[in-house]
Protein backbone atom coordinates (compact mmCIF):
# COMPACT_ATOMS: atom_id res chain seq x y z
CA UNK A 1 0.00 0.00 0.00
CA UNK A 2 1.36 3.39 -0.97
CA UNK A 3 1.99 6.19 1.51
CA UNK A 4 -0.91 8.20 0.04
CA UNK A 5 -3.39 5.34 0.20
CA UNK A 6 -2.38 4.51 3.80
CA UNK A 7 -2.91 8.15 4.75
CA UNK A 8 -6.29 8.18 3.02
CA UNK A 9 -7.37 4.95 4.75
CA UNK A 10 -6.41 6.39 8.14
CA UNK A 11 -8.47 9.51 7.46
CA UNK A 12 -11.42 7.49 6.27
CA UNK A 13 -11.38 5.21 9.30
CA UNK A 14 -11.18 8.22 11.62
CA UNK A 15 -14.29 9.63 9.95
CA UNK A 16 -16.12 6.32 10.16
CA UNK A 17 -15.99 5.78 6.44
CA UNK A 18 -13.99 3.73 3.97
CA UNK A 19 -14.27 6.28 1.16
CA UNK A 20 -10.86 6.34 -0.59
CA UNK A 21 -8.73 9.47 -0.97
CA UNK A 22 -9.73 10.28 -4.58
CA UNK A 23 -13.43 10.15 -3.74
CA UNK A 24 -12.95 12.43 -0.75
CA UNK A 25 -11.13 14.94 -2.90
CA UNK A 26 -13.68 14.73 -5.72
CA UNK A 27 -16.53 15.72 -3.41
CA UNK A 28 -14.83 19.03 -2.65
CA UNK A 29 -15.86 21.79 -3.06
CA UNK A 30 -19.62 21.39 -2.73
CA UNK A 31 -20.47 25.11 -2.54
CA UNK A 32 -18.80 28.51 -3.05
CA UNK A 33 -15.54 29.06 -1.15
CA UNK A 34 -15.00 32.18 0.95
CA UNK A 35 -11.42 33.45 1.01
CA UNK A 36 -10.95 35.92 3.86
CA UNK A 37 -8.28 38.58 3.46
CA UNK A 38 -7.62 40.33 6.82
CA UNK A 39 -6.51 43.54 5.12
CA UNK A 40 -8.20 46.38 3.29
CA UNK A 41 -9.20 46.14 -0.39
CA UNK A 42 -6.42 47.24 -2.71
CA UNK A 43 -3.60 46.16 -0.41
CA UNK A 44 -0.86 44.00 -2.00
CA UNK A 45 -2.16 40.91 -0.20
CA UNK A 46 -5.69 41.62 -1.39
CA UNK A 47 -4.59 42.07 -5.01
CA UNK A 48 -2.75 38.72 -5.07
CA UNK A 49 -5.67 37.02 -3.29
CA UNK A 50 -8.14 38.22 -5.90
CA UNK A 51 -5.92 37.07 -8.72
CA UNK A 52 -5.63 33.61 -7.16
CA UNK A 53 -9.34 33.41 -6.34
CA UNK A 54 -10.27 34.18 -9.92
CA UNK A 55 -8.12 31.33 -11.18
CA UNK A 56 -9.14 28.87 -8.46
CA UNK A 57 -12.79 29.50 -9.34
CA UNK A 58 -12.11 28.24 -12.84
CA UNK A 59 -9.97 25.29 -11.78
CA UNK A 60 -12.22 24.09 -8.95
CA UNK A 61 -15.44 24.82 -10.90
CA UNK A 62 -16.83 26.65 -7.90
CA UNK A 63 -16.88 30.36 -7.06
CA UNK A 64 -14.07 31.53 -4.78
CA UNK A 65 -15.14 34.85 -3.27
CA UNK A 66 -12.72 37.22 -1.52
CA UNK A 67 -14.03 38.86 1.64
CA UNK A 68 -12.01 41.65 3.29
CA UNK A 69 -12.03 41.77 7.09
CA UNK A 70 -9.34 44.25 8.12
CA UNK A 71 -8.63 45.45 11.63
CA UNK A 72 -6.51 44.86 14.73
CA UNK A 73 -3.36 44.15 12.75
CA UNK A 74 -5.10 41.44 10.68
CA UNK A 75 -6.11 39.42 13.78
CA UNK A 76 -9.87 39.96 13.30
CA UNK A 77 -9.94 38.30 9.91
CA UNK A 78 -7.61 35.53 11.03
CA UNK A 79 -9.83 34.65 13.99
CA UNK A 80 -12.88 34.50 11.73
CA UNK A 81 -11.20 31.74 9.74
CA UNK A 82 -9.70 30.00 12.78
CA UNK A 83 -13.17 29.56 14.31
CA UNK A 84 -14.93 28.53 11.08
CA UNK A 85 -15.93 25.02 10.05
CA UNK A 86 -12.80 23.09 8.93
CA UNK A 87 -14.30 21.84 5.69
CA UNK A 88 -12.29 23.90 3.19
CA UNK A 89 -15.09 26.32 2.33
CA UNK A 90 -13.64 29.15 4.43
CA UNK A 91 -9.99 29.95 3.77
CA UNK A 92 -7.45 32.53 4.87
CA UNK A 93 -5.20 34.45 2.50
CA UNK A 94 -2.56 36.17 4.57
CA UNK A 95 1.00 37.46 4.59
CA UNK A 96 3.88 37.23 7.05
CA UNK A 97 1.57 38.96 9.54
CA UNK A 98 0.43 35.44 10.46
CA UNK A 99 3.77 34.71 12.11
CA UNK A 100 4.15 38.28 13.37
CA UNK A 101 0.90 38.29 15.35
CA UNK A 102 1.84 35.67 17.99
CA UNK A 103 4.95 37.66 18.91
CA UNK A 104 3.35 41.11 18.77
CA UNK A 105 -0.06 40.57 20.36
CA UNK A 106 0.06 39.31 23.92
CA UNK A 107 -3.67 38.94 24.56
CA UNK A 108 -4.76 36.82 21.60
CA UNK A 109 -7.18 34.09 22.59
CA UNK A 110 -5.91 31.78 19.84
CA UNK A 111 -2.55 30.84 18.37
CA UNK A 112 -2.38 32.06 14.75
CA UNK A 113 0.29 29.50 13.86
CA UNK A 114 -1.46 26.47 15.36
CA UNK A 115 -4.98 27.53 14.36
CA UNK A 116 -4.42 26.96 10.63
CA UNK A 117 -3.42 24.23 8.22
CA UNK A 118 -0.88 25.53 5.65
CA UNK A 119 -2.13 24.99 2.11
CA UNK A 120 0.16 26.83 -0.32
CA UNK A 121 2.89 29.48 -0.30
CA UNK A 122 1.57 31.54 -3.21
CA UNK A 123 3.90 34.49 -3.80
CA UNK A 124 7.07 36.21 -2.66
CA UNK A 125 8.17 39.80 -3.20
CA UNK A 126 10.52 42.43 -1.85
CA UNK A 127 10.05 45.33 0.51
CA UNK A 128 11.55 48.68 -0.30
CA UNK A 129 12.32 51.65 1.94
CA UNK A 130 11.15 54.95 0.50
CA UNK A 131 11.54 58.61 1.41
CA UNK A 132 10.32 61.90 -0.11
CA UNK A 133 12.42 63.06 -3.06
CA UNK A 134 13.38 66.20 -1.12
CA UNK A 135 14.99 64.29 1.75
CA UNK A 136 18.79 64.39 1.13
CA UNK A 137 19.45 60.66 1.54
CA UNK A 138 20.03 58.00 -1.13
CA UNK A 139 20.77 54.87 0.89
CA UNK A 140 20.30 53.35 4.34
CA UNK A 141 23.57 54.64 5.76
CA UNK A 142 22.79 58.19 4.66
CA UNK A 143 19.37 57.87 6.28
CA UNK A 144 20.97 56.80 9.56
CA UNK A 145 23.43 59.70 9.42
CA UNK A 146 20.67 62.21 8.63
CA UNK A 147 18.41 60.92 11.40
CA UNK A 148 21.25 61.16 13.94
CA UNK A 149 22.13 64.67 12.82
CA UNK A 150 18.47 65.79 12.91
CA UNK A 151 16.84 63.91 15.82
CA UNK A 152 13.08 64.23 16.11
CA UNK A 153 12.57 65.58 12.58
CA UNK A 154 11.61 62.36 10.77
CA UNK A 155 8.29 60.49 10.92
CA UNK A 156 7.89 56.81 10.02
CA UNK A 157 4.43 55.90 8.72
CA UNK A 158 3.19 52.30 8.65
CA UNK A 159 0.13 50.07 8.74
CA UNK A 160 -0.66 49.16 12.34
CA UNK A 161 0.28 45.61 13.32
CA UNK A 162 2.06 44.77 10.06
CA UNK A 163 5.48 43.36 9.27
CA UNK A 164 6.71 46.71 7.85
CA UNK A 165 5.93 48.29 11.22
CA UNK A 166 8.21 45.79 12.93
CA UNK A 167 10.95 46.16 10.35
CA UNK A 168 10.87 49.95 10.66
CA UNK A 169 10.78 49.93 14.45
CA UNK A 170 13.62 47.41 14.51
CA UNK A 171 15.68 49.66 12.19
CA UNK A 172 14.93 52.69 14.37
CA UNK A 173 15.79 51.05 17.68
CA UNK A 174 18.82 48.98 16.68
CA UNK A 175 20.48 52.04 15.14
CA UNK A 176 19.67 54.31 18.08
CA UNK A 177 17.55 56.69 16.02
CA UNK A 178 14.81 59.08 17.15
CA UNK A 179 12.38 58.62 14.26
CA UNK A 180 8.78 59.16 15.38
CA UNK A 181 6.28 56.34 14.70
CA UNK A 182 2.95 57.21 13.11
CA UNK A 183 0.45 54.31 12.76
CA UNK A 184 -2.12 54.15 9.96
CA UNK A 185 -4.90 51.75 9.09
CA UNK A 186 -3.04 50.96 5.89
CA UNK A 187 0.40 51.59 4.42
CA UNK A 188 -0.88 53.54 1.40
CA UNK A 189 -2.36 56.18 3.69
CA UNK A 190 1.17 56.79 4.96
CA UNK A 191 2.41 57.17 1.38
CA UNK A 192 -0.30 59.74 0.70
CA UNK A 193 0.89 61.72 3.72
CA UNK A 194 4.50 61.31 2.58
CA UNK A 195 3.66 63.05 -0.67
CA UNK A 196 1.93 65.71 1.41
CA UNK A 197 5.04 66.28 3.54
CA UNK A 198 3.90 64.71 6.83
CA UNK A 199 5.77 61.40 6.61
CA UNK A 200 9.45 61.02 5.73
CA UNK A 201 9.91 57.25 5.90
CA UNK A 202 7.90 54.20 4.82
CA UNK A 203 8.54 50.53 4.06
CA UNK A 204 6.23 48.87 1.55
CA UNK A 205 6.09 46.31 -1.22
CA UNK A 206 7.81 46.97 -4.50
CA UNK A 207 4.60 46.04 -6.30
CA UNK A 208 2.72 48.86 -4.56
CA UNK A 209 5.34 51.58 -4.61
CA UNK A 210 7.06 51.05 -7.95
CA UNK A 211 4.74 53.33 -9.99
CA UNK A 212 5.30 56.22 -7.57
CA UNK A 213 9.04 55.57 -7.56
CA UNK A 214 9.15 55.66 -11.36
CA UNK A 215 7.14 58.88 -11.40
CA UNK A 216 9.64 60.48 -9.01
CA UNK A 217 7.01 61.13 -6.34
CA UNK A 218 8.98 59.07 -3.79
CA UNK A 219 12.57 57.79 -3.73
CA UNK A 220 13.65 54.20 -3.05
CA UNK A 221 16.79 53.97 -0.91
CA UNK A 222 16.98 50.29 0.09
CA UNK A 223 15.58 46.87 -0.76
CA UNK A 224 15.14 44.10 1.82
CA UNK A 225 15.56 41.02 -0.39
CA UNK A 226 18.66 38.91 -0.92
CA UNK A 227 19.39 40.55 -4.27
CA UNK A 228 18.41 43.66 -6.16
CA UNK A 229 15.06 43.73 -7.92
CA UNK A 230 15.16 43.82 -11.70
CA UNK A 231 12.75 46.76 -11.59
CA UNK A 232 15.04 48.70 -9.23
CA UNK A 233 18.56 47.78 -10.35
CA UNK A 234 20.15 50.93 -8.90
CA UNK A 235 18.69 50.53 -5.40
CA UNK A 236 21.01 48.61 -3.04
CA UNK A 237 19.87 45.85 -0.73
CA UNK A 238 20.12 46.15 3.04
CA UNK A 239 22.87 43.52 2.89
CA UNK A 240 24.85 45.77 0.54
CA UNK A 241 24.09 48.71 2.82
CA UNK A 242 25.99 47.30 5.77
CA UNK A 243 23.52 44.84 7.30
CA UNK A 244 25.03 41.41 6.52
CA UNK A 245 22.66 38.48 6.63
CA UNK A 246 19.57 40.69 6.70
CA UNK A 247 17.08 39.47 4.13
CA UNK A 248 13.35 39.78 4.66
CA UNK A 249 10.58 39.53 2.13
CA UNK A 250 6.90 40.07 1.53
CA UNK A 251 5.20 36.73 1.11
CA UNK A 252 1.63 35.51 0.91
CA UNK A 253 -0.04 32.18 1.37
CA UNK A 254 -3.25 30.23 1.64
CA UNK A 255 -4.42 28.51 4.82
CA UNK A 256 -7.41 26.46 5.93
CA UNK A 257 -8.66 26.11 9.52
CA UNK A 258 -6.79 23.50 11.56
CA UNK A 259 -8.52 20.14 11.31
CA UNK A 260 -9.41 20.51 7.64
CA UNK A 261 -9.18 17.03 6.04
CA UNK A 262 -5.86 16.37 4.34
CA UNK A 263 -7.71 15.42 1.14
CA UNK A 264 -9.22 18.90 0.97
CA UNK A 265 -5.89 20.59 1.73
CA UNK A 266 -4.20 18.56 -0.99
CA UNK A 267 -6.95 19.40 -3.49
CA UNK A 268 -6.53 23.11 -2.79
CA UNK A 269 -2.74 22.85 -2.95
CA UNK A 270 -2.83 21.02 -6.29
CA UNK A 271 -5.23 23.60 -7.72
CA UNK A 272 -3.12 26.53 -6.51
CA UNK A 273 0.03 24.94 -7.96
CA UNK A 274 -1.63 24.36 -11.32
CA UNK A 275 -2.73 27.97 -11.47
CA UNK A 276 0.62 29.40 -10.35
CA UNK A 277 2.40 27.37 -13.05
CA UNK A 278 0.41 28.79 -15.98
CA UNK A 279 2.16 31.36 -18.19
CA UNK A 280 -0.80 33.73 -17.74
CA UNK A 281 -0.58 33.63 -13.95
CA UNK A 282 3.19 34.00 -13.95
CA UNK A 283 2.89 37.04 -16.21
CA UNK A 284 0.20 38.56 -13.99
CA UNK A 285 2.29 37.99 -10.88
CA UNK A 286 5.31 39.56 -12.57
CA UNK A 287 3.25 42.65 -13.34
CA UNK A 288 2.43 42.83 -9.63
CA UNK A 289 6.12 42.65 -8.74
CA UNK A 290 5.96 39.24 -7.04
CA UNK A 291 7.18 35.76 -7.87
CA UNK A 292 4.87 32.71 -7.82
CA UNK A 293 5.73 29.95 -5.37
CA UNK A 294 4.93 26.29 -5.98
CA UNK A 295 5.27 23.54 -3.39
CA UNK A 296 3.51 21.10 -1.09
CA UNK A 297 1.64 21.89 2.12
CA UNK A 298 4.65 20.48 3.99
CA UNK A 299 6.98 22.83 2.12
CA UNK A 300 4.84 25.73 3.27
CA UNK A 301 4.65 24.41 6.83
CA UNK A 302 8.45 24.10 6.95
CA UNK A 303 8.82 27.63 5.59
CA UNK A 304 6.51 29.01 8.30
CA UNK A 305 8.38 27.08 10.99
CA UNK A 306 11.60 28.78 9.86
CA UNK A 307 10.04 32.25 9.57
CA UNK A 308 8.31 32.33 12.97
CA UNK A 309 11.46 32.46 15.14
CA UNK A 310 13.03 35.09 12.86
CA UNK A 311 10.07 37.36 13.41
CA UNK A 312 10.04 36.60 17.13
CA UNK A 313 13.59 37.96 17.33
CA UNK A 314 12.65 41.04 15.30
CA UNK A 315 9.67 41.74 17.54
CA UNK A 316 11.82 41.43 20.66
CA UNK A 317 14.48 43.73 19.21
CA UNK A 318 11.92 46.28 18.03
CA UNK A 319 10.24 46.50 21.41
CA UNK A 320 6.79 46.57 19.77
CA UNK A 321 4.02 45.07 21.90
CA UNK A 322 0.26 45.41 21.38
CA UNK A 323 -2.18 44.47 24.14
Amino acid sequence: MTMISRRALTLALAAGSLVPFPALANKYPTRPIKMIVPLAPGSPVDVVARLLAQNLSVDLKQNVVVENRPGAGTTIGMKAVATSEPDGHTLLFQSSSLVVAPAMYKNLDYDPVKAFAPVANVAWGSWVTVVPPGLPVKNAQELIAHARAHPGTLNFGYGQGTAPQLVGEWFNKTNGLAIASVPYKGGMQAITDMMGGTIQLNIGTTSTLLPLIREGKIRAIAQWGEKREADLPDVPTMIESGFPGLSLGFWTGLWAPAGTPAAVVDTLNASANRMMATPEMRAAMQRLGVEPRIGTPKDFADFIAAEAPRWQRIVEASGVQIN
